[in-house]
């Protein structure tokens, strides 16, 4: 008889195929990460960071754009209440992404909690969110967001180490252009997801604000955009619910 966690055991294969599962789906997003990981590492050692210090921003903190805000910042001389204030101002999209998941995970171990929101990003929110709206109740969830989470750690402090022996030898790296890749590889993940008139709109009005908003101070912009693009997705999806509702 095998025991509920060892190797061989139906629970311990459930959640090897989730955890895999996470890793997987998440690679076409690893694929647009690499090179903004890279300009990373070359832009912070370009910046007056050491080798260590770059890696140490990157394993502490994983958090892309806060840490190129964060880099900015220093270099101009900031002190460190408002680089910490900046950086919070960026990451509270991150609030949003934990609204959208939390349901998901409900009762967890507290152990759980602390890994699964330090190691939340961009990609393994969009992953996860697409997969949690049709995996079955049980472990599965928390397995598969785990997956995906440990790849992308991994790959950014691979990449920032590459980033930091570039930037060493080629300091004009940003220039190249290479973090375009991830923007093209969100747009790629976002279009197949627009299957309904409030999703479409609530994209449109969210895409319009952040480019309206888009000289706001610490990116605060993207914030506004994210609230204002739910408001308008929850506001017309309520409204077809009522329309509905009357014609039955």
């Amino acid at each position: 008889m095998n025991k509920p966690n060892s190797p061989t055991s139906p629970k311990h294969a459930e959640r090897q195929t989730a955890f895999f599962a996470g890793a997987r789906d998440t690679f076409p997003l690893i694929v647009g990460a690499i090179p903004f990981g890279i300009i990373f590492g070359a832009v912070a050692v370009s910046s007056g960071l050491s080798a260590g210090g770059a890696a140490a921003m990157s394993a502490v903190v994983f958090a892309g754009a806060a840490q190129f805000i964060s880099l900015g910042l220093i270099a101009a001389g900031a002190n460190l209440p408002i680089i910490v204030l900046t950086t919070l101002i960026v990451n509270l999209r991150h609030a949003l992404y934990s609204a959208t998941l939390a349901h998901h995970l409900k009762g967890l171990p507290q152990r759980w909690y602390l890994p699964l929101g330090f190691w939340l990003t961009d990609e393994s929110f969009v992953v996860a969110a697409r997969y949690f709206e049709h995996a079955p109740v049980g472990p599965a969830k928390r397995w598969y967001l785990l997956g995906s989470e440990i790849f992308m750690y991994a790959n950014w402090q691979l990449m920032t180490w590459i980033g930091v022996r570039a930037g060493q030898t080629m300091p004009d790296l940003r220039n190249w252009g290479l973090d375009f890749a991830l923007v093209v590889t969100f747009i790629g993940i976002l279009v197949p997801e627009i299957k309904s008139r409030p999703t479409l709109a609530a994209v449109l009005v969210a895409g319009s604000t952040a480019m309206l908003a888009n000289n706001l101070p610490n990116q605060s912009g993207l914030l506004l955009a994210a609230i204002v693009g739910i408001g308008t997705g929850v506001f017309l999806e309520s409204r077809a619910a009522a329309a509905s509702g009357i014609l039955a």
